[in-house]
């Protein structure tokens, strides 16, 4: 069976997210954050997923206090397959399907690749950065299938995924790698699993303002707004702007992308 998304007829509510479902891992905090925020403040009901629930259920009362929503916060940790489906029992316990997942939980490190004892510090960030895509959309993929109105899955990737210009000065060997292998993951997401009426995109972000901001010394962060065309960092809510554009009607027929998201960073030499 092959599940065929409609083009939208008219522009008015066509980038409306108004009652979805969706999903955020990592959405306590940063840039997910702003994407829970801007979900919220759209009208969908948001489940903020992440390894620490009291913070989770900080982001879920401020978002509910703010805008009425129906947001809640589950515990997960995305590197444990386990943890994964637990974390799906628990969701759909409030929600009966879902739109959209938001793969976002994310962490790097700063050591040099031979720094990095027994590979400890690659092995976490794969975990993470990489398998936690994968178990989160093995897990979610399939309830959001067997309830045939299609959907979106949408990964947080970054344009390390694309450059390791600042490898030196800020070494993350493990998160370079992980998120260059998002991007492929997503077209072959994208391919398998848009029989079903299922978009995958990825949004690669340059520099906007997260818990990452605290590996950037002052000269780097001094050198990345002197040097990117729009001259500033992003906001958080920014991003989740750009995630309610790909997962509303507007984005109907978009699947398979990775769309750079830096204010112009990756156009500078």
């Amino acid at each position: 069976m092959h599940y065929i998304t409609n083009p939208i007829d008219k522009i008015e509510g066509a980038f409306s997210v108004e009652g979805y479902k969706v999903v955020v891992t990592g959405g306590y905090s940063g840039i997910g954050f702003g994407i829970a925020t801007a979900y919220a403040q759209a009208g969908a009901d948001v489940a903020i997923l992440g390894r620490n629930l009291e913070r989770g259920k900080a982001a879920a009362e401020e978002l509910n206090a703010k805008y009425g929503s129906g947001c809640f916060a589950v515990k997960c940790d995305v590197s444990d397959l386990e943890s994964c489906k637990a974390a799906k029992e628990e969701v759909f316990k409030h929600f009966d399907h879902i739109d959209v997942l938001v793969n976002n939980a994310g962490v790097a490190c700063a050591n040099h690749f031979i720094d990095d004892e027994d590979l400890k510090e690659w092995h976490k960030v794969i975990d993470v950065d990489l398998n936690g895509v994968a178990n989160m959309t093995y897990v979610f993929v399939k309830p959001m299938i067997e309830h045939g109105t299609g959907g979106s899955i949408i990964n947080i990737s970054s344009i390390a995924s694309y450059r390791v210009s600042d490898a030196l000065t800020r070494p993350s060997p493990p998160y370079y790698a992980a998120k260059a292998a998002v991007n492929n993951l997503t077209h072959y997401f994208a391919i398998e699993f848009g029989t079903y009426g299922i978009r995958v995109n990825t949004i690669a972000p340059g520099p906007f303002h997260s818990q990452l901001d605290a590996l950037m010394d002052a000269t780097m962060y001094e050198n990345a707004t002197k040097n990117m065309p729009m001259h500033r960092f992003g906001d958080p809510i920014e991003l989740g702007a750009h995630c309610i554009y790909l997962s509303s009607p507007a984005g109907a027929h978009i699947t398979g992308t990775i769309q750079v998201h830096d204010g112009g960073l990756m156009h500078v030499v």
